[in-house]
């Protein structure tokens, strides 16, 4: 499964980057406000050009003054420069170079990434003349923008598209790349050093590109993974203070990447709202996941029914990932760790699972006896044809009348249909709707 490039969106403060983001996004996600200092967390989200689909990361302004939140800030924006295949640097027209842009610039000297000037802001109706002074930065020639109202914004996609990573279309041959996510002091560290153990063949260290993460290599029962590790920030200091700051991205970012995705909880504690964001992320990317409830060593009172109840309790906050695996261990105690392994080949196995096109319609046409579809948006569905396509995730076709009269609770009731009569536990299922000609 082919990864998505990542944008960065740097530059200081009240530049308009939340402004930009959400013109590139077409969603208002970020919080704008004319006030520097606003965007304090990075924020991601989904985009697309040209045919092209990327992740587009919101930062908070680099700056120098020592202003409430400015290193928090800083850092983020050095994360995510660092996380990113291409850099949009945006400046400001009105102001021209600053002492801060020149302090921005000097971090992306250091990145060798391509990087993108936008000068922000500004207005057909100036006069640019003066397009040198910001080619001075050593960036090349800059894109004049005005992300507000939208001027030379599809120039500066076209750029960032030419200056994208190609990556591979598919990756069945290449090992399977599995990322640990979750918030800080769940275990992510445990865990890793549990499955990196000695019983197990070290292929290779990988340097990973967030402080103290490395992406490793390793060999069990004659299988190779890559563990994308998010165990980073365990440094100490006022700008550690926070770590889900800056756990996040690295989530996003190895999500991303990943063909499985290890959603690490305490089990001994009640899910936080942190967990439930990483895992929206794993959903709205569309990636095969098991829930793993670590530190069950630390679970008091336990009964016949716990682990069941757990299970439960946690498959009701992620409702939107039903089709999750649960598993529960404890990686300090290295107690039921290796049943990764066997969740993770299921998994493989479902992804690869194939229906045929006569049982899938049989499926189907029982589906719309058992329950009609209801009338929705002037109309009702009828189902004439389903087939599964080739696609790394299964993804399922269906010829109707009429897309538009889809009901997302009726395609939820047809994947469900799918789901009772075949195990695609771990996996997300794709259905596609398509009118019959």
């Amino acid at each position: 499964m082919a990864r998505k490039g990542i944008v960065a969106v740097v530059g200081r403060p009240n530049v308009g980057k939340s402004t930009l983001f959400n013109r590139i996004i077409r969603e208002k996600k970020a919080i704008v406000e004319d006030k520097p200092g606003v965007t304090r967390d990075r924020m991601y989200g989904q985009a697309e050009w040209l045919t092209m689909p990327f992740i587009v990361v919101d930062t908070g302004g680099i700056t120098l003054q020592d202003s409430p939140f400015s290193k928090e800030i800083r850092m983020q924006a050095e994360i995510a420069i660092k996380e990113a295949d291409v850099i949009v640097f945006v400046i400001n027209y009105k102001d021209g170079i600053t002492q801060e842009d020149e302090a921005v610039a000097k971090i992306l000297y250091k990145t060798h990434k391509p990087v993108i000037l936008a000068v922000n802001k500004y207005d057909r109706k100036d006069q640019f003349e003066e397009s040198y002074t910001f080619m001075t930065l050593g960036f090349g020639e800059p894109c004049l923008i005005s992300s507000t109202h939208g001027i030379g914004v599809g120039d500066l996609l076209d750029k960032v598209i030419e200056n994208m990573p190609k990556f591979n279309e598919n990756n069945f041959e290449e090992e399977l790349k599995l990322a640990i996510v979750g918030r800080p002091n769940v275990g992510k560290s445990s865990l890793v050093n549990a499955l990196v153990g000695e019983e197990r063949m070290i292929v290779s260290d990988i340097a990973g590109t967030t402080v103290d993460a490395v992406d490793t290599k390793i060999k069990y029962n004659g299988n190779e993974y890559t563990i994308i590790d998010t165990a980073g920030m365990r440094k100490k200091g006022k700008i550690y203070e926070n770590l889900e700051k800056y756990s996040y991205l690295r989530s996003v970012t190895s999500i991303n990447k990943a063909d499985i995705v290890l959603l690490i909880l305490d089990a001994s504690q009640k899910v936080a709202d942190h967990d439930t964001n990483i895992g929206g992320v794993a959903f709205e990317e569309n990636k095969p996941i098991i829930i793993i409830g670590n530190k069950w060593d630390l679970v008091s009172n336990k009964e016949t029914n716990t682990m069941k109840r757990k299970e439960e309790e946690i498959k009701a906050y992620f409702k939107y990932l039903n089709y999750a695996q649960v598993l529960f261990l404890s990686a300090k105690e290295n107690k039921r760790v290796n049943k990764i392994f066997e969740i993770i080949d299921l998994v493989q196995k479902n992804i690869k699972k194939r229906i045929r096109t006569s049982l899938l319609n049989e499926i189907f046409n029982k589906a719309q006896l058992i329950n009609p579809a209801p009338n929705h948006n002037g109309g009702r569905l009828k189902i004439f044809y389903a087939s599964q396509v080739e696609a790394y995730l299964p993804t399922f076709v269906l010829f109707v009348n009429n897309p538009e009269f889809v009901h997302f609770s009726y395609k939820r009731f047809l994947e469900n249909q799918i789901r009772s009569q075949f195990d695609f536990s771990g996996v997300p299922i794709t259905i596609i709707f398509r009118e019959r000609k």
